[in-house]
């Protein structure tokens, strides 16, 4: 079966150009100094990921959601935890684990940053169609979520 190869040719500068902006264009750092805050973005990361999840989660959740292993989110943990950031709280489903929640002072960090990088975005899409907003949303979803997919398939296979 032949492939259409100028679909990657097409697709593949324009997601290199949006890896860069958002990483060289230290998209995490500019939002994380615009909203008042000095954590490392493995550390935000955690949080944005509990203020996503909508409620407690252990460590090793954490980890599956942002595609890390458990060692990297519990040292960014412990360093939130000391920072008042986030608790230890028991998981009601059993007494000898727990889960991570953000304190009322995570929460508040955590929405500051969140609310830069929207407005941010907001105003870089404030000229585009409703429709296109939709369905830019529809099809990075359906994109990354295929991606992810696939390249865990092949991870399946190496091992």
């Amino acid at each position: 079966m032949e492939r259409d190869t100028s679909l990657l040719a097409d697709l593949l500068p324009r997601l290199t150009q949006l890896s860069g902006v958002l990483s060289r264009g230290r998209l995490f750092e500019h939002a994380l100094a615009a909203a008042g805050l000095s954590l490392e973005r493995p550390a935000m990361t955690v949080l944005a990921t509990l203020h996503l999840a909508g409620q407690p989660l252990r460590v090793g959740e954490i980890a599956t959601r942002m595609q890390v292993v458990g060692p990297h989110v519990t040292r960014h943990v412990n360093g939130l935890e000391k920072r008042g950031l986030i608790r230890r709280v028991t998981d009601p489903l059993d007494q000898r684990a727990r889960l991570i929640e953000p304190t009322p002072e995570g929460t508040a960090a955590t929405k500051r940053y969140i609310g830069v990088v929207e407005g941010w975005f907001t105003g870089a899409l404030a000229d585009w169609p409703e429709h296109d907003r939709r369905e830019l949303g529809r099809l990075l979803t359906r994109l990354a979520d295929d991606l992810s997919g696939h390249l865990s398939a092949l991870d399946d296979e190496v091992r």
